[in-house]
């Protein structure tokens, strides 16, 4: 058999399962650690609950994830986990979730491994949200999720440094109000509400057209130019104020 027609009998088997998100569909991305807990608490046993190194690493694979080939309008960060939502008309490879898929997780875990100085490898997810409310809901979950999550790791990690057993740490906070993790972490000294927002909220990144001092060679003078910056916010908005901000960050993109 030539090659030619080898190649068309063989190449089906790899496309087969190919499908394209369609147009006007919003994509997000959410890459996943597989196996965190295990890496950071036991291969290198970062600082619990929270670890500004472990948050680093997160921070810079999100600004790589950001700038490999795909039209990234926001990232969000929390914990081990990374979305991405793309500009409202990207169309890279078609839109095969496939290239999605594959691409992201490998570049995420390349750039993480590379950074961490071990393997940590990612999966990825797509999600396709057919309105700006959903994406704004969706953006509004995982905000939320790292809000309870911080409120959750501060209390367990706090009875655990206080001689509490895995089992006795879990069980005291299992089922517990909001309002009562509140009181039981103020009892140690610590008001959840002055804790660092990126803890609770995440770390968002978006693109800043940004004033800065370039040379214009024709004319030798110094002249101020947008340039296009990736910017990192450690202090992102809550509840309808945190939804109201990704209604803005799309309205900017859309108007383009």
């Amino acid at each position: 058999m030539k090659f030619d027609d080898l190649d068309v009998k063989m190449r089906v088997y790899e496309t087969a399962q190919d499908r394209c998100i369609v147009p006007e569909v919003y994509i997000v991305a959410r890459i996943d650690g597989r196996g965190f807990t295990k890496l950071t608490k036991e291969v290198h046993p970062f600082e619990a609950p929270f670890d500004e190194k472990f948050r680093d690493l997160m921070v810079e694979t999100v600004k790589h994830l950001m700038n490999c080939g795909f039209n990234v309008i926001y990232g969000y960060t929390q914990s081990d986990e990374i979305s991405l939502l793309f500009h409202p008309n990207e169309n890279v490879f078609g839109r095969k979730i496939r290239k999605y898929i594959s691409l992201l997780a490998g570049e995420a875990s390349a750039k993480f491994s590379s950074l961490f100085g071990n393997v940590g490898a990612f999966d990825c997810r797509i999600s396709e949200l057919p309105n700006r409310n959903l994406v704004e809901d969706y953006f509004r979950w995982r905000n939320e999720d790292a809000h309870r999550n911080a409120l959750n790791a501060h209390c367990y990690w706090r009875l655990r440094q206080d001689n509490h057993t895995v089992k006795q740490a879990t069980s005291k906070i299992e089922g517990i109000s909001i309002a009562a993790k509140n009181e039981l972490l103020f009892q140690y000294g610590i008001n959840f509400n002055n804790l660092p927002a990126w803890q609770k909220r995440g770390v968002g990144f978006y693109w800043k057209n940004l004033k800065k001092e370039g040379f214009n060679p024709k004319t030798k003078e110094h002249v101020l130019v947008d340039k296009r910056s990736l910017f990192t916010d450690f202090e992102l908005p809550m509840r309808e104020h945190y939804n109201n901000f990704i209604h803005d960050l799309l309205n900017q993109y859309e108007a383009i």
